[in-house]
């Protein structure tokens, strides 16, 4: 694993550098979760072989660092991605997002403008809002989440048989699950789907068959974007079917 002092973030960012060829792709998780957790099969299926792949765990999350002063912000995680592809000199690259991170991706591919290639998005935030989770966790105080709602949804996650996104929250910072919570619950100006739809690179978003229907599998490629759908697989189609999240990520590249 490899890492990046942010000094403006005062932490250290862990990432996988898995060797390619073609642009690479880096990958940017979810609420809770951990690109070093829920990508390694995804970035290695059949078809995504031979392609450099950049595996990111955002701070606050899996391997990287948990500064209690940083804002855990959509915005603030996007900011620290370009800091990454500065660091490692990326004249190009590809973003993938899934869920916050599908907001994250947007927020940082409206940052690096041009650099960005191909943005391929599963399942993201493009309202203000939230989702299920994140309404859940912004309507508690961050003092009140800190102190026991982190612990009590880590454990109703795992009666429920989301162990691995249970296993994931274990090693997250519970105020940098909340914080980002808040930060998607009040979205952005201009919201992520306007920032989507104002770029000009290849766009991509992925379902998973059991999240249908949604009405932006219509909306989306009305506006220029295309719709991928993986089968057999819900919201956490990393985990659902990695394959075929490869295989829908390979479109969405090509």
């Amino acid at each position: 694993m490899k890492t990046f002092a942010i000094d403006s973030a005062q932490g250290t960012l862990r990432y996988h550098d898995l060797p390619g060829q073609d642009t690479p792709t880096l990958f940017i998780h979810g609420l809770g979760c951990a690109s070093s957790c829920d990508y390694p099969s995804v970035a290695t299926a059949h078809a995504l072989a031979g392609r450099r792949m950049l595996l990111v765990d955002l701070l606050g999350y899996g391997f990287s660092d948990r500064p209690a002063d940083f804002a855990y912000t959509v915005e603030g995680h996007a900011q620290t991605i370009v800091a990454l592809a500065d660091h490692l000199s990326l004249s190009s690259l590809n973003l993938f997002g899934h869920s916050m991170g599908g907001a994250v991706a947007i927020a940082a591919a409206h940052l690096l403008g041009e650099r960005v290639r191909h943005l391929v998005l599963s399942e993201p935030n493009l309202e203000p809002g939230g989702g299920f989770y994140s309404r859940k966790i912004a309507a508690l105080s961050e003092a009140d989440y800190v102190q026991t709602g982190h612990t009590e949804l880590i454990a109703a996650s795992a009666r429920d048989g989301d162990d691995i996104w249970a296993a994931s929250m274990l090693v997250s910072a519970p105020y940098a699950v909340h914080r980002g919570a808040v930060s998607l619950v009040e979205g952005s100006d201009p919201s992520w789907r306007e920032q989507l739809y104002a770029m000009a690179m290849p766009r991509t978003v992925v379902f998973g068959d059991r999240s249908l229907p949604d009405p932006d599998t219509e909306r989306l490629p009305a506006a220029g974007v295309i719709v991928a759908i993986v089968e057999n697989a819900g919201h956490s189609m990393a985990w659902d079917n990695p394959a075929g999240l490869a295989r829908a990520i390979q479109h969405g590249l090509e």
